[in-house]
């Protein structure tokens, strides 16, 4: 269980009363909690998941030191068609769940993971060698944390971009937005659209509307 608030003497106030009623240990600031690592300074507060990172490669056992640059190379169009079935799916549908969860503190990943994520029912020998590319950028760029600053404005900004027709198996439009409050970044999200756009103005259009409806 994790307490939160601006005002201490109330937040011991709910700990005695949750004391009195059950068998509770006080463990102090959160530093860890399910895999997220919270790290305090006077700057403000660092999200991450480094031991998570550090775990999901030792499960992965890639065999090699490699690392890339980037989790997805450009463009890329992947289709249930490409390679062969992997004969043991399972091992993929493991790591790709996994990586559902690092997106939670990753954004940078969260394109490739939605994309690796609508093979998990058929994966080939070409969505795997996929998935291995994220866990190298991953072993990369372990260390990287999301900052909330403690002084910040409260002002809200927004970005958000599509990609026209860009599955190859039904010609939807990926929608992707991301959410600023201040300096820190509150919520982002990747879904592929609905229904065919016609063109890429109306794709654009669309996440639009999807964005603005989390903001309000």
């Amino acid at each position: 269980m994790i307490i939160t608030g601006d005002d201490p003497e109330y937040i011991t106030f709910v700990k005695a009363r949750l004391r009195d009623q059950f068998l509770m240990t006080d463990l102090g600031p959160l530093r860890y909690f399910l895999g997220i690592e919270v790290s305090s300074t006077s700057d403000g507060f660092y999200i991450s998941q480094e031991k998570y990172i550090q775990d999901l490669l030792a499960r992965a056992a890639l065999g090699d030191e490699r690392t890339v640059e980037t989790p997805m190379e450009l463009n890329v169009k992947l289709q249930f068609t490409d390679g062969d079935p992997l004969s043991d799916p399972t091992h993929y549908r493991h790591l790709v769940g996994s990586l559902v969860y690092l997106a939670v503190t990753r954004p940078d990943i969260s394109y490739p993971v939605h994309i690796l994520s609508q093979f998990v029912s058929a994966p080939s020998t070409v969505h795997y060698s996929h998935l291995l590319c994220v866990l190298r950028y991953l072993r990369g760029t372990i260390t990287r944390r999301l900052f909330f600053p403690r002084s910040s404005s409260l002002q809200i900004q927004c970005y958000s971009d599509a990609t026209w027709a860009s599955d190859p198996s039904d010609r939807r439009s990926l929608s992707a937005y991301c959410v600023f409050l201040g300096g820190s970044l509150i919520a982002w999200k990747k879904k592929k659209q609905t229904a065919i756009a016609r063109s890429s103005v109306e794709a654009e259009l669309r996440v639009m509307a999807l964005l603005t409806a989390e903001v309000t």
